[in-house]
């Protein structure tokens, strides 16, 4: 029987035709196969994209573009946990990506001594300092993907929501080629490591793109960190600038047996490095998928 291959998708993909949508990513894979002179080795009718972008709905909808970072992280009364969610997650990608705290503190008229993700005022330069010093980064892009990582791990009823297309997706006992991308790839995992071997799955290659999985507080929502049993192999890619990946998933990052294959060196030409048409693109990425399905 035919391998087939599913792609789980991350943020940013609400009112979109789910069919445009995989032609998107299927058109990027070909890009990357030709760059080795291959073409699709399965059928379109193996090839499946399970669509839940209209389930991540906008919670601050109607509120102006430059405000968004700024009402997810602040938080309020009743949502302060997934405040301090998303402000932990800020500073650590200011810390990881070099932008020090006296670049932090430059942009403000006043010396602040109290840092950390409970100080709202350091938290708000930290918005401002992704802005300023990270080209091609926002912060109002990367305050809503964790919005939505949040949401996914923390609300059950959002997490059954969308796992329920992602299992439908993925046949049992058919050797299928996971491929996740951004929160995709928190989803995917999820679900292979809790459920994959319960449900009968058989992943040969589980591929994981720009994905977020070894930043701190989402690593400890994932816990037990553990190498999905459905899966024989895992061949993880990243852009080394991509700052929603942050961290390869190796030893001291994301320490799982067997080990997972990073290729850290994509050169993601999409503006924030973290598209999913610069991942499918690149010809190492598109070989991998590649022989996977055609072993």
């Amino acid at each position: 029987m035919t391998r087939q291959l599913v792609l789980i998708h991350g943020r940013s993909q609400e009112n979109r035709d789910a069919s445009d949508l995989k032609a998107e990513w299927v058109d990027a894979w070909k890009d990357g196969l030709a760059k080795s002179g291959l073409t699709l080795p399965i059928s379109d009718a193996d090839i499946r994209l399970p669509y839940y972008g209209q389930t991540l709905y906008d919670l601050v909808k109607n509120k102006p573009p430059g405000e968004v970072a700024e009402i997810i992280v602040r938080g309020d009364d009743t949502n302060d946990r997934e405040a301090l969610f998303v402000r932990e997650i800020l500073q650590e990608i200011q810390e990881q990506s070099g932008i020090t705290e006296e670049q932090v503190q430059a942009l403000s008229d006043e010396t602040i001594t109290e840092r950390g993700p409970l100080n709202w005022k350091w938290v708000r330069l930290i918005l401002k300092a992704i802005d300023t010093h990270l080209p091609g980064a926002s912060s109002t892009s990367i305050a809503l993907a964790t919005r939505d990582v949040y949401l996914y791990l923390k609300n059950p009823g959002f997490q059954n929501i969308i796992e329920s297309g992602v299992r439908t997706a993925i046949t049992p006992g058919v050797e299928t080629v996971v491929v996740g991308h951004s929160l995709g790839s928190v989803v995917s995992y999820s679900l292979l490591r809790r459920d994959g071997k319960t449900l009968g799955w058989k992943v040969p290659l589980y591929v994981t793109l720009g994905a977020p999985l070894a930043v701190t507080a989402i690593k400890d929502a994932l816990k037990p960190i553990k190498h999905p049993e459905c899966a024989t192999r895992w061949f993880n890619a990243m852009d080394s600038r991509d700052i929603v990946a942050l961290y390869p998933l190796e030893t001291g990052h994301f320490s799982v047996t067997p080990a997972i294959e990073n290729k850290t060196d994509v050169d993601n030409p999409t503006e924030n490095r973290h598209g999913i048409s610069g991942y499918l693109s690149d010809a190492v990425v598109a070989k991998r998928i590649y022989d996977a399905l055609t072993v």
